[in-house]
């Protein structure tokens, strides 16, 4: 079975705008994925709000969720308990919400496998305060 692979901001933005610097690095890495991908509402907000305010740049994103090929994951009540401890224990990183979302999910999931370009935050982050995230692209 193939773990499920978490979504963060930085490559949703990249793989909508064609001018960011990773934008191909991004295309490829999702091109080669094979297993499920699965994001949080944070990061997609925070994804609408980078790609900005056209309509255009908005809906892409969008589709990715509505045609099923990034799953959207709902915060639990336990989720963000969760988020708010790791916000607290990476306050000096700083984590942000969006992140914080994304590692209580890969706990949830048990998958330590993200598609980011948060390359400094993502390499301080622990699940369960041990296990090191492996970082894609």
């Amino acid at each position: 079975m193939v773990d499920e692979l978490l979504l963060d901001t930085g490559p949703f933005v990249a793989l909508v705008d064609r001018s960011e610097t990773a934008h191909d690095d991004c295309v490829a890495a999702l091109e080669s994925w094979t297993g499920p991908i699965v994001t949080t509402e944070a990061v997609l907000t925070e994804t609408l709000y980078l790609v900005g305010p056209q309509w255009k740049a908005q809906k892409a994103v969008l589709e990715f969720i509505l045609r099923g090929a990034f799953q959207l994951v709902p915060s639990s009540q336990a989720s963000l308990r969760r988020v708010a401890t790791l916000m607290e224990r990476y306050r000096d990183v700083p984590m942000d919400f969006a992140d914080a979302t994304l590692v209580a999910l890969g706990e949830e999931l048990e998958t330590d496998r993200v598609f980011t370009l948060d390359r400094r935050g993502f390499s301080v982050y622990r699940l369960g305060r041990r296990k090191a995230f492996q970082m894609i692209p």
